[in-house]
């Protein structure tokens, strides 16, 4: 079977069919190449993927990755990222061994097939003038014999003439025998040109064409098989990243099979475990003998009687209801005036203001009796510096030995940072170790440097190791401290709490405001400055904690004379700038500070306000972790 004997008539049938087979070839290579485009696209896309849902360095999202479930989701990116490259790995293997082996070998393909059909066109035309020149032979042959005949029959009609003379018979009896001698060599010559072109009229169309057809024939099979290979190897590139990307898979599905649930349980309570106990039973006040009444051990004052405690109800410990309450709410409801504002005066004279009905005297409850005595009292300044701290750790600061957080906490945060510390003098005892023998080197081989060039260093290295050793013994000393709290109260620190109760009802009020817990749930060990009777340390020291001024969330302007003549009201002059720290909230009263020891409420209406929206979110954020 040869395209040479079967098509040797289809020459240009064959042009055609070899043009679309290099078409069909570069379809096949932009196939290939759109193919490595979505290879690269989707690795890119599943690294970004990876990267996105990475967690942040220094970043809270760190500690969320010590649960077994979260580290295996930790797995899983790393692994998609493994599995991106082998895409990657597939877009390059298909691009070195398909598209550009497969572009070259087209234009290899391109210049064989030119040169083939050159040499099929240039047979062709050698046969066309073969072909032409047999035309001529035959032409001239045929119009030499119609010569040769027409002068036969002039000679034989001027011999049969009998008026002719002799020599015109002769002429014409020449003239004819050279007419006959021309035909004559006409029919040889064509005789020879036939010869000839049948000659090379079987040589094209058994040896030349042929032989070109077979050459284009055998082209085009290796276009086939090398179109063949290259699919194979479309196969193949794939093939050979599945056991990499079946690992990746498996390691997915270790990493699953590696979640413990109980463990991740065990961390939570390691993680949040505050080492409270939790409240008591809360005893019982009765409200149906009013000049015997007290407050029971969780109501954080004492009577105003003999001092003497109520008997506890079945010997249960006091109970702590702060973790329960909503701070900056009690006391906005214990301190708000108890009456509506006044309205605007109609005048902006300051002659022209009233300052409003006296708020009536109100029956108040027992506990909004005592915090409204309480927080007209002295240590009225510090009952707002748990709300500062809370703020601050949400800014990111904190105290040094992370005493707003519970025991447990803070003794996990103290452990973690002399582990830091000691490492950091590991790594300072290395480079002095190094030094020093580098030192030893010198002294041995002086032409290999100066000893003396390292002094200052060693130096340096001896003092921060000092420094580090300081600080190490601090939090060691902080840590001993927090882990001889941690034990459960004995009996005799129930008692020495009673007994604190009874010593001071003033002292009782300033401390169990000041160790409140802070409002975002943190936790301080300061002791009230306030007191100046010295108690001894109890349990209930552990339950509150000291509170800061609330931040403030804007300004205002006095646009009225307001004389504050009620209990938790403010005076303020007209055109007096102050700051905003509650806003109001429905009942026509806006809380305002003039400096660190001046703020109370004044009619909404009589300021202009002017909120700092980023300060009012903070404050917001804070209020509902409350």
């Amino acid at each position: 079977m040869s395209w040479g004997t079967e098509l040797w008539d289809q020459f240009d049938n064959l042009e055609k069919h070899t043009q679309w087979g290099i078409d069909v070839l570069e379809k096949y290579i932009k196939f290939v190449k759109e193919r490595t485009e979505i290879e690269l696209s989707y690795a890119k896309q599943l690294r970004n993927l990876s990267k996105k849902y990475q967690p942040k360095k220094n970043s809270k999202e760190e500690e969320e990755y010590r649960y077994t479930s979260t580290r295996a989701f930790l797995a899983t990116l790393n692994e998609m990222n493994d599995y991106a490259g082998q895409h990657e790995v597939i877009s390059e293997n298909m691009t070195s061994l398909i598209t550009g082996e497969l572009t070259r070998y087209v234009q290899e393909l391109k210049q064989e097939r030119k040169s083939h059909f050159h040499d099929g066109r240039k047979a062709q035309q050698h046969i066309e003038t073969c072909w032409k020149q047999l035309e001529a032979s035959k032409r001239r042959f045929e119009r030499d014999c119609k010569e040769a005949d027409r002068a036969q029959q002039y000679f034989e009609k001027m011999d049969a003439d009998i008026n002719v003379t002799k020599a015109d018979v002769e002429k014409a009896r020449q003239q004819a025998q050279l007419r006959h001698q021309m035909a004559e060599d006409s029919k040889a010559e064509y005789s020879s040109t036939l010869q000839k072109f049948n000659s090379e009229q079987h040589d094209h169309y058994y040896t030349h064409i042929p032989n070109i057809f077979q050459k284009i024939q055998e082209m085009e099979e290796r276009r086939i098989v090398r179109i063949g290979e290259s699919m194979k190897n479309f196969a193949e590139v794939d093939r050979q990243v599945i056991p990499i990307i079946g690992k990746c898979l498996d390691e997915i599905t270790k990493a699953a099979e590696s979640i413990d649930h109980k463990n991740d349980s065990q961390l939570v309570i390691e993680a949040f475990k505050s080492g409270f106990e939790p409240p008591g039973d809360i005893d019982f006040e009765d409200y149906t003998q009013p000049m015997k009444r007290t407050v029971s051990e969780s109501s954080l004052s004492n009577s105003r009687g003999d001092g003497k405690s109520e008997p506890k109800f079945g010997g249960k410990s006091k109970g702590k209801l702060w973790p329960f309450i909503k701070k900056n709410k009690l006391m906005s409801l214990l301190t708000s005036p108890h009456q509506p504002p006044p309205p605007p005066p109609a005048s902006a004279s300051p002659s022209a203001v009233p300052n409003g009905p006296q708020s009536p005297k109100q029956q108040k409850e027992p506990l909004s009796h005592r915090f409204n005595e309480f927080m007209t009292s002295k240590p009225k300044i510090h009952c707002f510096r748990s709300l500062k701290r809370g703020l601050s750790l949400k800014l990111g600061a904190g105290p040094e030995d992370f005493s707003n957080l519970p025991p447990e906490q803070r003794r996990k945060k103290l452990q973690q940072k002399v582990d830091e510390l000691n490492k950091d003098i590991q790594k300072e005892m290395d480079q002095r170790d190094a030094l020093t023998k580098m030192k030893d080197v010198y002294i041995k081989n002086p032409q290999m440097g100066d000893a003396a060039s390292v002094d200052h260093r060693l130096a340096e290295l001896a003092q921060n190791i000092e420094k580090l050793r300081l600080e190490v013994q601090k939090f060691e000393g902080w840590l001993a401290e927090v882990e001889g709290r941690l034990p459960m109260r004995t009996e005799q620190a129930r008692r020495q709490s009673g007994l604190y109760e009874a010593q001071n009802t003033s002292a009782v009020n300033s401390c169990a405001q000041d160790r409140e817990s802070s409002p975002d749930g943190s936790y301080t060990e300061e002791q009230s400055q306030e007191t100046e009777m010295k108690v001894p340390a109890t349990d209930f020291d552990d339950e509150f904690d000291d509170e800061e001024p609330l931040p403030t969330i804007g300004t205002c302007k006095a646009l009225y004379t307001f004389e504050g003549q009620n209990e938790g009201t403010i005076s303020v002059a007209e055109g007096e700038m102050l700051y905003v720290i509650e806003e109001d909230k429905g009942d026509g009263w806006t809380r305002i500070r003039r400096n660190e020891d001046e703020e109370g409420y004044v009619p909404t209406s009589y300021v202009e306000v002017y909120l700092d929206k980023n300060a009012k979110d903070v404050y917001k954020s804070l209020q509902k972790n409350l």
